[in-house]
């Protein structure tokens, strides 16, 4: 069976309906008014091979913070519904992607027990109308909504575009690396027991 979910969520800053699919072909339709947002979930897409549609819109009148955030809950909340107990996943992921002059390093252990590290220095504050924070605050609700403990370094880089491009590729190749199945993982990978 696929594991596929979908997740709507609507207040009164955002309007958000997304669809997951992680055994996909890395196929999306992306549509969240902000081009290079757009840009970027579509690279972790097709970089983590996940089939991803996502329909957004918000108070961008004011900026993207509410849009980009909430975009970040409902995709870790779609993670989480895909992978139900999590039960036979590897757990762990990392990759190493370059962009131009730029490398981002991002390792991920989808546990239950969310965490963000970020040292990512960006040399400047936007992407044309893109604040590059907001690149952090949707790992950060990525992270917690999915339960996934993220950690991301780029030890160098000096254009933004690239160095966030390489970021977003990486996290997509190492969270395809740890949601996959290993037929020799029996019940979760934990000598717990348990996840969380």
């Amino acid at each position: 069976m696929p594991r596929e979910a979908k997740i709507s969520r609507r207040t009164k800053e955002t309007e958000i309906a997304l669809s997951l699919r992680l055994e996909g072909e890395g196929a999306s339709k992306v549509s969240t008014t902000v081009p290079f947002f757009d840009h970027m979930l579509t690279l972790f897409s097709r970089h983590g091979r996940f089939d991803l549609d996502v329909s957004a819109k918000g108070d961008t009148e004011v900026d993207f913070h509410h849009l980009v955030e909430d975009a970040g809950i409902c995709l870790g909340e779609a993670f989480r519904k895909c992978l139900g107990t999590m039960a036979g996943i590897v757990r762990y992921g990392f990759a190493s992607v370059p962009m131009i002059e730029s490398l981002a390093n991002v390792s991920v252990d989808v546990s239950a027990r969310p965490h963000l590290v970020f040292l990512c220095p960006l040399k400047s504050e936007k992407v044309g109308a893109f604040d590059v924070e907001l690149v952090e605050e949707f790992l950060r609700a990525f992270s917690q909504s999915s339960g996934t403990c993220i950690h991301v370094n780029v030890p160098y880089g000096s254009n933004a575009h690239h160095t966030i491009e390489a970021v977003f590729k990486a996290l997509g190749r190492a969270m395809a690396d740890a949601v996959r199945i290993d037929p020799r993982v029996k019940g979760v990978p934990s000598t717990k027991g348990v996840l969380g």
